[in-house]
Formats: C-alpha cells, structure tokens, sequence
C-alpha cells in the first residue's frame, strides 16, 4: 500500500487536508487521536504518565488534563522527552496495527504533527507538507482554540520551523487562501499524483527513466540535491543497513541544465547481493527493479561492458533511476569520477553541455545513446584520469 505521511506546523490546517483525503478515500491514521486514546482513563499509558508526573495533570473527573500536561512540558526539554517516551512507543504501535488493517490497494495517511520532529520522514513513500504563514496561524489558534497569544506563539516555537519541514517535503501545500483553494490542491493531489503513485507501486511499476524530450534539458534546478537526500534518506531506510548511496548523472552537478531526471548510485558488494532481498525492498519502497538487463558502456580502452542492475520510480511525479553497482568496478568509479571532475572544472561543465546540445540537436531520440558512442566521453574520461592522478582524487 502506499504510505504517505501528512505534516504541518500547529494550526497550518493539516486537519482540513486529512479531511479532505478521507473524503477522496483515504485511510487516515491519525496520530492525534491516537495520542488521546493511549491515555485515556483505564489506561496503562495515563497510569504512566501520571506516576511521572503526578495527580496534576489530572482533572477533577481522573481524565488527563491536557493543558495542565502542556504547560509542565512545553519549554522543558527533560520533561518533553520523558512524556514523549511514554507516548511515542504506544502511538506507533497502535499505528502500525491500524496501517496493518487497510486494504492492500489502500492510500493509508499517516497524520503526525512531530513527523519531522521524530525523523519519521524516511518510513513514508511521500512527504506532505502544509505550510501556513506564522501570523496566519497566530491568529487561527486565539480564534478557534482559545489560546492566549503568547501561548499560541509558544507552542508554535516548540515545534519544527518551515525551513526545516520544507526540507523533507517531497509535496508543499500552501493554506494561505480559502477552504476551496485548499480542497483544490488536494483532489489535484489525489488525482495526478497519490492514486497513479499507488497502481505503479502495486503493480511494480517505474515511471518512463527517461524524459520524452532528452533535446530539452531543465534547469538547472537548485533543488535537485534536496530531493535527492530525500531520496537516498528512504533508499537506506528500505536497505536497512549501512549501504553508501551518492548522487551522479548530471543533476549531481551544480549549475548543469540537464534531463529532469534523479540518477543515483547504490553501491552493493555483488550484483548477487543487487538481485537478492534488496531487489524487492528497494521495490515495497517505491524503486521497482527495471525488467530485462543494463550495462554501461565501456570507456576505452575497456573492451566489456559493465553490468549493473537498474530500478526506477514508481512515483509519477519524480523521475529517478538507480544504479546499483558493485563497489570498485570500472562503471562504480566512472559515474563518481566524472562527477565530481565536472564540478571541478567550470569548462569541463560547459563543454559538457554543449556536446549533450549538439547531439540532441542532430538526432533527439538518440540523444541518449549518443553519449555511448561520441569521443568527446572517452577524451573526458582520460581528462578525468589525469586530474584524478593529479589532485589525489578516491572515490
């Protein structure tokens, strides 16, 4: 199932989000309510809380007083962890029982205010974030909450800032406007992005790895090395182990117009360790293995080509391709090498770029395979050699 973790700051309007996707189907778990439930009265997590806490933070009916809980933990590191170590533990394992009862098919969303707070961001397939102005959202809690002003902003100030939910938001909903606008950019959402993401994902899907118009290079985008850290982030989540994953290709270079494409190296111990479990984790968390077999071609003066094996994504919306090499072979090194020689070299960059131009300028739809063939890859590669020997250079 696809498994999308929905986030924003203290009144940003996640709730009306969350509402909205159920409304289109969705399977909300909500983290709040969970929350509410692992300590309600009868509980062994208000047994818990209280024995840490004490018989203040009860009301008069043995209920938790949640606002009295607040203002013991807020501003208080120590205390925060200590609560946070009660609750957190119940809420994901009521959680994981809840995402466990959804259908095979499901678009379960995880509702989690601390999702960024709690390094969750990893566990989810996507990443949506509502992002609402901080004075706009000052004035929704003294409105509809009843929060003093000063308590509003300190609730705000203990929570994740925008720059830092941004960073793990692979989608940014802006709540500025009205309910509608809000509404609208959901069912836009749902439809071109959450319900194709779902099938592909299901049926082991990858999205095309290459644009239909290689002659139209993007950017350069400022945001390629962001997406893809939250890319490798869920790559090493799904490997479950220490595996090296690096950003090559041509957005792994500052300042290069190139293909609106992610690549990016896994590196593995064989291409048996590629064709074992890992094959199938990488693909339960959204990079289905590609059929058939992939190779690159050899630089001269190797005379074989180099296997590998090649997933892609399931995400319609972000276009990916991951290589996943064996450690110290020929292509490995190449796609490091010429990495890191371009973002060395300002010229070695426009040269680059012009030759990837003329190539698709004379034959767009073998642009790709243009760059197998033409000298100018093997001269970078001796160039690349030769610097590499020069500056000390190890991958």
């Amino acid at each position: 199932m696809l498994k999308v973790g929905l986030t924003g700051g203290i009144g940003s309007g996640k709730s009306a989000v969350a509402s909205r996707l159920a409304t289109l189907g969705a399977v909300i778990v909500d983290s709040d309510r969970i929350a509410r439930e692992i300590v309600a009265p009868g509980t062994d997590g208000l047994a818990e809380v209280v024995a840490a806490f004490s018989e203040k933070v009860l009301d008069a009916d043995g209920a938790l007083d949640r606002a009295a809980l607040g203002a013991l933990v807020f501003g208080d590191e120590a205390a925060r962890r200590t609560l946070e170590g009660i609750t957190h533990p119940r809420v994901r394992a009521r959680s994981a029982e809840l995402v466990a009862a959804a259908p095979a098919d499901a678009i379960v969303v995880n509702d989690v205010p601390l999702l960024v707070e709690v390094g969750l961001a990893p566990t989810y397939h996507l990443v949506v974030v509502v992002q609402t102005a901080v004075p706009t959202r000052m004035a929704r809690l003294t409105r509809d909450r009843g929060m003093a002003p000063a308590e509003a902003q300190r609730r705000i100030a203990a929570q994740a800032d925008d720059a830092t939910r941004r960073a793990v938001a692979d989608v940014l909903l802006t709540n500025d406007g009205t309910l509608t606008d809000l509404h609208a950019a959901v069912d836009t959402l749902w439809r071109d992005r959450l319900l194709p993401y779902e099938r592909n994902l299901r049926e082991r899907r990858a999205v095309p790895p290459v644009p239909p118009d290689p002659a139209a290079p993007a950017g350069p985008d400022p945001t390629w090395p962001e997406q893809y850290a939250r890319l490798a982030a869920r790559i090493r989540h799904a490997a479950g182990g220490d595996i090296r994953v690096d950003h090559v290709g041509s957005t792994a270079v500052p300042g290069l117009a190139a293909p609106d494409v992610i690549d990016i190296q896994v590196t593995v111990p064989s291409l048996d360790e590629a064709d074992g479990p890992l094959a199938q984790r990488l693909a339960e968390a959204g990079f289905p293995r590609l059929p058939g077999e992939w190779w690159d071609a050899p630089r001269q003066p190797e005379p074989v080509r180099w296997p590998k094996r090649l997933h892609g994504g399931a995400d319609p919306a972000r276009p990916v391709r991951l290589h996943l090499r064996e450690a110290g072979s020929p292509g490995w090194r190449y796609a490091l090498l010429i990495r890191d020689h371009l973002r060395a070299d300002p010229a070695r960059r426009a040269d680059y770029l012009q030759v990837k131009r003329d190539l698709a300028a004379a034959a767009p739809e073998h642009a790709t395979w243009g760059t197998v063939t033409d000298p100018w890859f093997d001269e970078e590669h001796l160039r690349a050699e030769e610097w590499a020997a020069q500056t000390g250079w190890r991958p």
